[in-house]
């Protein structure tokens, strides 16, 4: 079975959003699945996806102020500014982190860890509204 789907995600600030939930509601199939991977790929080029930990909030506090503080705004020797201070340090950032991930899925479940889920990771102050392509493979029960 192969399966290929849009998901437009609302417009968040910038941070990293757990996304995990709105992926697998996207997905019903996900549950007639044996075996399987997903794929998740990100339209964009100024956010990014990652797998981290899902449970202390404070994880998503502080990788915002890590990457904050590695790639700054604001720095004369950045060429590319024609959008605000934040668009080339959201494209950077966004090139560290990948715009895909993929995840097995076993027995109609997401093969994540017990503290793992799946991050926006949004760059940009305003970045609106993010398209994700999700694309599920794998063997019916």
């Amino acid at each position: 079975m192969w399966l290929s789907k849009h998901l437009s995600l609302k417009a968040r600030p910038r941070g990293f959003h757990l996304i995990t939930g709105e992926i697998t509601d996207a997905l019903p199939k996900l549950a007639r699945l044996r075996v399987g991977l997903l794929h998740v790929f990100i339209q964009h080029t100024s956010a990014a996806l990652c797998i981290n930990e899902n449970a202390d909030p404070s994880v998503r506090r502080d990788f915002l102020t890590v990457f904050n503080r590695l790639i700054p705004e604001g720095s004369s020797s950045y060429e590319h500014n024609d959008e605000g201070p934040d668009d080339l340090p959201a494209h950077i950032k966004a090139s560290l982190l990948g715009s895909s991930i993929s995840l097995p899925i076993a027995n109609g479940r997401l093969q994540l860890g017990t503290w793992q889920g799946i991050y926006l990771c949004e760059h940009r102050d305003h970045g609106g509204a993010r398209r994700l392509v999700l694309t599920l493979q794998g063997e019916e029960d």
